[in-house]
């Protein structure tokens, strides 16, 4: 991932979107940079919008970045983008990549080892949907930023 400072997202005017979109190529450290840039955007939103974030809400939606990014990574060929914004007091999380196949929650299975980032998502997450678009798909997940919500 070519390193964007949070500092670059657009937060427009006060009526103008506030959001991030990065190109996720798949290198080392990519999936830890994708963190690491939800929370600075997160951080710049309380900071500039007076939009308050509680810890909790940085950690899931870090969490939610991080599963998200890492199906799109390895499941997907190609690059994967990555689209945070701002939606009243909840952050919506899009993660786009090139492969058209829908992801599928796993039925229960306590012996499985791993492959549980879907339900994950979807057990922390206020809204979670899956979107067709003319190449690929895209997965969105929004999380309340204040407990609670």
């Amino acid at each position: 991932m070519e390193p964007v400072p949070p500092d670059e997202a657009s937060f427009g005017s006060d009526e103008g979107p506030v959001e991030l979109t990065v190109a996720l190529a798949g290198e080392s450290g990519c999936i830890a940079g994708a963190r690491h840039l939800t929370g600075g955007f997160l951080a710049r939103v309380e900071h500039e919008q007076g939009v308050p974030v509680s810890p909790r809400a940085l950690d899931l939606a870090q969490l939610v970045v991080s599963e998200l990014v890492t199906n799109a990574l390895r499941h997907a060929p190609g690059p994967a983008l990555l689209h945070l914004s701002l939606a009243g007091a909840a952050v919506e999380i899009a993660v786009w990549d090139s492969d058209p196949a829908l992801p599928v929650p796993r039925g229960t299975d306590p012996t499985r080892v791993g492959q549980h980032g879907l339900e994950i998502v979807m057990a922390v997450a206020q809204d979670f949907d899956v979107v067709r678009e003319p190449v690929g798909k895209r997965v969105v997940a929004r999380l309340g930023l204040l407990d609670g919500l």
